[in-house]
């Protein structure tokens, strides 16, 4: 596109950037130039999209009505080229056509060579855009389209297949952070191969072009290749770790492959530090609870243990807990298996079981290393838990995970691993048993239409007895919409059971009373049960009442 008001435009906003900055912006494709000249320039995107539009002469539409049947007007293969869909009103003798950035000379010139119309460009939402085509087409549809003009005859080298399966595995990544999604699963079946994202705790089917199944080995090859295994050996589970750089950002992904019937099942897990919450607050903890939290927190010495199943959020928690606590004048040491979210201020090792780095060993070299506070990734047996409260004893403060249903369950779970219960009760200053649920979206979630009737039943269901009929009221409903991918939910909120360790439970726990027994002196001196904490949190409107429900058969209220 030649336009002298959007050349100048352009060029006095790249006048302020770096030379790195610059660097970027020749080699940036078209999807990516919003984001970057967004950095630049410090003005948020839209904003900037309004800009962009007014200084190239046309219109923005951020989310345009688009034609229900795209490939009748544009084949698919400018669809994912251009990164354009045709609108939903077209214009007579013109196409009508919304993109992510300003036109080339060429784009209008392919349009018109292969549709016989000239085009009418608009500007929209480069993310929405990409999700948009994504969901309609698959993810990485554009990457994969190409092979089948390699298998025509107009591209036949086998490297510039090689080069389409490395963007699909890229698009597969990119379209997971977008999502927010926190697990990547391949899966072979018999006649197609699967792929699903975790989305705030559900698994969520990703839409993937029909001939993808055509390239079940060269895609799980490249993610193999990618993660440093051993893409021969295809009889044995194998692990591994990816580093990959989404729009600057380094995002750590732990790949486990699988042998299964079909082929190799691949899972992934992504780690970005930038999308843990940084503050207790953010975790949903309430205020309450925050300031028991606080409390311990501030204590020179003592245990203080995280305790819920696997994929409850402890190591989030943890994390949080971290750098709340993290202060130039404390010396803070973790042992971890694995390092999952860097932490500032914070000298971080990890556990290396093949070589003998297990956590008991590197505890004993850490206790030498005058720490002010310990943090252990999780307390799997009994010679870590002595060297957790011997540290306690001895002047630190320790913080830890370990596998309970509940709080009261982790004082039992103590003495199981035969360590003495008065240990345990000098030692133990506060135990958090958690959950995640997922959370409303704030954008359309909406007022509950149950009837009391209804609303009875649940809480019933739950095991909740004093509660107000009133309350009805507060109770919110899941939507859907663009902001949450139509899902009602956008991220996820804790819910929390803090039993802080007092004076009424020390004899209990030197007479090795029963979890049970435990719960209910816990209980008369104020904790709060997991499914109380949840229906505060159904009250605040961050979740609903359903979510609440799930749990009703493992916590008590």
């Amino acid at each position: 596109m030649k336009n002298s008001e959007y050349d100048r435009f352009i060029d006095f906003n790249l006048s302020s950037a770096s030379s790195d900055q610059q660097k970027k912006w020749s080699k940036a494709s078209a999807n990516k130039r919003l984001s970057l000249l967004s950095e630049i320039c410090n003005i948020p995107e839209d904003i900037l999209l309004e800009r962009v539009a007014q200084a190239a002469e046309m219109k923005c539409l951020h989310r345009p009505k688009l034609l229900e049947e795209p490939t009748s007007v544009i084949p698919a293969r400018l669809i994912f080229e251009f990164q354009t869909l045709p609108l939903a009103e077209q214009k007579g003798d013109f196409i009508a056509l919304t993109t992510l950035w300003p036109p080339t000379k060429q784009m209008d010139d392919w349009i018109y060579a292969l549709c016989r119309k000239p085009p009418i460009w608009h500007l929209s939402d480069p993310e929405w855009l990409a999700n948009t085509i994504n969901k309609r087409f698959g993810v990485g549809s554009g990457t994969l389209e190409d092979t089948d003009f390699l298998e025509e005859g107009v591209e036949e080298e086998e490297e510039d297949e090689n080069t389409a399966i490395i963007r699909f595995v890229n698009d597969v990544f990119s379209q997971a952070i977008r999502d927010r999604a926190t697990d990547i699963h391949v899966e072979p079946r018999r006649d197609l191969l699967n792929i699903r994202y975790r989305i705030d705790g559900q698994l969520v089917p990703v839409m993937v072009p029909e001939n993808l199944i055509r390239f079940q080995s060269a895609i799980i090859s490249r993610v193999k290749i990618m993660a440093r295994l051993n893409i021969s050996e295809k009889r044995k589970p194998q692990d591994g770790r990816i580093t990959f750089s989404n729009r600057g950002d380094e995002i750590d992904i732990r790949v486990s492959t699988l042998p299964t019937m079909y082929g190799e099942s691949v899972s992934m897990r992504l780690l970005n530090e930038n999308n843990q919450p940084v503050t207790i607050p953010d975790l949903g903890i309430l205020e309450d609870d925050q300031k028991k939290i606080d409390q311990v927190l501030a204590l020179p010495h003592g245990i203080l243990l995280i305790t819920g199943p696997t994929g409850s959020g402890k190591s989030t928690t943890l994390s949080a807990f971290m750098r709340h606590i993290a202060a130039p004048e404390k010396r803070i040491i973790t042992v971890e298996d694995p390092i999952e979210y860097e932490i500032p201020e914070v000298n971080q090792t990890q556990v290396q079981s093949e070589i003998g780095l297990t956590f008991a060993s590197v505890l004993r070299s850490v206790l030498r290393q005058d720490p002010d506070i310990l943090m252990i990734g999780e307390i799997r047996d009994r010679e870590t838990a002595d060297i957790a409260i011997r540290a306690s004893l001895t002047g630190h403060l320790v913080l830890s995970t370990l596998h309970t249903n509940d709080s009261p369950g982790a004082l039992t779970r103590l003495i199981d691993m035969e360590i003495e219960p008065f240990l345990i009760a000098s030692s133990v200053e506060m135990i958090i048993a958690q959950r995640l649920v997922r959370r409303l979206c704030p954008k359309c979630s909406k007022p509950s239409n149950m009837s009391p009737r209804e609303f009875e039943s649940c809480m019933k269901m739950i095991g909740l007895k004093n509660y107000d009929p009133k309350d009805i009221s507060l109770v919110s409903s899941a939507g859907g919409c663009e902001h949450c991918s139509e899902l009602g939910f956008r991220g996820r909120v804790g819910i929390f059971e803090v039993l802080q360790v007092g004076d009424s439970l020390h004899e209990m726990i030197v007479n090795q009373a029963s979890a049970k027994e435990i719960r209910v002196n816990a209980v008369e001196h104020g904790m709060r049960s997991l499914i109380e904490c949840g229906w505060e949190q159904v009250k605040l409107s961050r979740t609903t009442l359903s979510e609440i429900v799930k749990f009703a058969d493992i916590t008590h209220a």
